[in-house]
């Protein structure tokens, strides 16, 4: 497809801010030729997507970035998500096993900064950007919000992204919306979003949301925020 012009980004973002969730998809998939994907962490209220597109799209990849360190509980909502919803998932790694990282870099994620990044680059970068080139994909919808953290509190409904377009169709939900979703449509919450967890990835660096901390803070200890996935910017390993 070709990164989208700046002048039809706005037009379109002027657009479909004011549009619901699934007019923002049905839109996106009616106006453009190519090829989509979801892209799932199947985190906390990550059933809200992976509903609402796949009740436009039944069979649109679903993109999920296997670390090897996600939590026991998340790998069977995967499994109870896939079967209730009949998802067309497709899961990535790193073509290094996290034993063999281990043995060659040790726990990066102890490393400061800098080791967080390489390991967030070799884990959740690297495999994504070869899904998305694998399945060909030249629209990516993400279920980012802008309540999550500040360091989304910009983004746009549609964005140009490394080639391609992604496409953020609740990026103005608040928890409340989020929560009447799911009742409505009888969807689950990740079961340790019981457990005070509101941001869920790895087990090595996710904590639940206690005291004064903010969202942000219960991931890699505050110290980076974003993972790399939704930065258009990389570095080598």
């Amino acid at each position: 497809m070709g990164l989208a012009s700046t002048d039809w980004l706005e037009q379109v973002n002027r657009r479909l801010e004011t549009s619901s969730a699934v007019e923002r998809i049905e839109f996106m998939l009616e106006q453009l030729l190519g090829n989509a994907a979801l892209a799932s962490s199947f985190g906390a209220q990550s059933a809200v997507s992976l509903h609402m597109v796949t009740q436009v799209v039944p069979d649109i990849p679903v993109i999920l970035i296997d670390t090897g360190y996600l939590f026991p509980e998340t790998y069977q909502f995967i499994d109870q998500l896939q079967s209730k919803l009949n998802l067309n998932l497709k899961v990535y790694r790193s073509e290094l096993s996290p034993a063999w990282q281990e043995a060659r870099y040790g726990e990066q994620w102890r490393q400061g900064k800098s080791g967080i990044e390489v390991y967030n680059l070799r884990n959740k970068v690297e495999p994504m950007d070869r899904a998305l080139n694998e399945l060909k994909t030249d629209i990516w919808f993400s279920g980012l919000r802008r309540q999550q953290a500040k360091s989304r509190e910009q983004l746009p409904v549609v964005q140009g992204f490394k080639g391609r377009l992604k496409v953020h169709p609740i990026i103005d939900w608040n928890n409340k919306t989020i929560h009447e979703y799911l009742n409505k449509h009888k969807l689950p919450y990740h079961p340790l979003w019981h457990k005070g967890y509101v941001s869920i990835g790895d087990t090595h660096s996710t904590r639940p949301l206690s005291g004064d901390m903010t969202e942000e803070e219960t991931r890699f200890g505050g110290v980076v925020r974003e993972c790399g996935l939704h930065v258009d910017t990389l570095s080598g390993l």
